[in-house]
Parts: C-alpha cells; sequence; structure tokens
C-alpha cells in the first residue's frame, strides 16, 4: 500500500468539528476538539467517537462513563484551535469558555450551537484510539437553526487547507 495514497484517501471522508467534554468524580475536566465522530444508531440513539488513548478526555471518560459532544458551528474556528492543545478548568470556563454541568455532569459548553450528551455503553479498544460509543440521553440548541442542520456545522475542512486529521 501507497503510504500517501492512504493518508489521501482517508482524508477525503468528511469531518465536522466538536469538542468533546468530560468531567471527573474529583472535578477534573478534559475538553479537546475531536472529529471522528458518526451516529451509530437511531434506536436508542447513539453515537460513536474516537479518542486518543494517551489523552486526559480517554481516562476520565473510562472513569466517569459519560461525555459530552458540543457541536461546533460556522465562524468558530478559534473555539475548535484553543482546544486543540490541553486546557484546563478556571471556575466556570474551559480555554475561556463557560459551561455547565450537563444533566447526567459531562462539561455543556455554553457558546456552542448544539450539545449531545451522552452515557458511555460500550468501548472498543485498538489502536492509538479508542471508540467510544454513547447513547445520547440530552441534546439541545442554544438556538434554533435556519436550514440543514449540517449545514450550519462548522467542518474541518473550514480551517484551511493546512490543517488535515488522520491519514
Amino acid at each position: 500500500m501507497d503510504a500517501n495514497d492512504k493518508k489521501q484517501a482517508l482524508r477525503m471522508i468528511p469531518y465536522g468539528l466538536y469538542v468533546l467534554t468530560a468531567e471527573s468524580a474529583d472535578g477534573q475536566v478534559a475538553a479537546s476538539t475531536v472529529n471522528w465522530v458518526t451516529q451509530a444508531s437511531f434506536e436508542p440513539p447513539l453515537v460513536a467517537v474516537g479518542v486518543k488513548t494517551d489523552s486526559g478526555a480517554h481516562s476520565i471518560i473510562k472513569e466517569s462513563k459519560v461525555f459530552a459532544l458540543n457541536v461546533l458551528g460556522k465562524g468558530q474556528d478559534s473555539m475548535a484551535f484553543s482546544f486543540f492543545k490541553p486546557v484546563e478548568r478556571e471556575g466556570d470556563s474551559i480555554a475561556g469558555q463557560p459551561f455547565s454541568s450537563g444533566s447526567v455532569g459531562a462539561p455543556i459548553l455554553s457558546n456552542a450551537p448544539a450539545f449531545l450528551e451522552c452515557k458511555l455503553v460500550d468501548t472498543v479498544e485498538i489502536g492509538d484510539h479508542s471508540i467510544f460509543v454513547g447513547e445520547v440521553v440530552d441534546a439541545g440548541l442554544s438556538k434554533p437553526i435556519d436550514g440543514r442542520p449540517d449545514d450550519a456545522t462548522l467542518a474541518l475542512r473550514d480551517l484551511g487547507e493546512k490543517t488535515f486529521y488522520g491519514g
């Protein structure tokens, strides 16, 4: 297999951008921009997200068994970039973004257009990322969406031609 062809082919998969958040029992918060996300079932509503095994979010999700996917919207490029690096909780904000605790305890970012709060139901641990499968137990919008909902989501390609993940 040609390594460059593989990389390019995998990068052709379109990705939205999300901030994955989780909180441990002792109040430690993990938040990172992720893009390996998909809906996996209608009933029950399930989503799957790839999480790097050496990330802070990975261990907190395994311990807490809950996480939130905060959907980023068009124009929230700077928010996406701010969660590319490790961040810390500062009172009721993470990386300068206000949040509140969701119904099962995952941090919900106030400025994200939408969120999905999930209970962990399964984990597949293979490779450098684990697949966390979460049942959506709560969801919300910060305001009504005009047009197609998927058109409102910030996509990885919106961050410029030099920003990639995967491959």
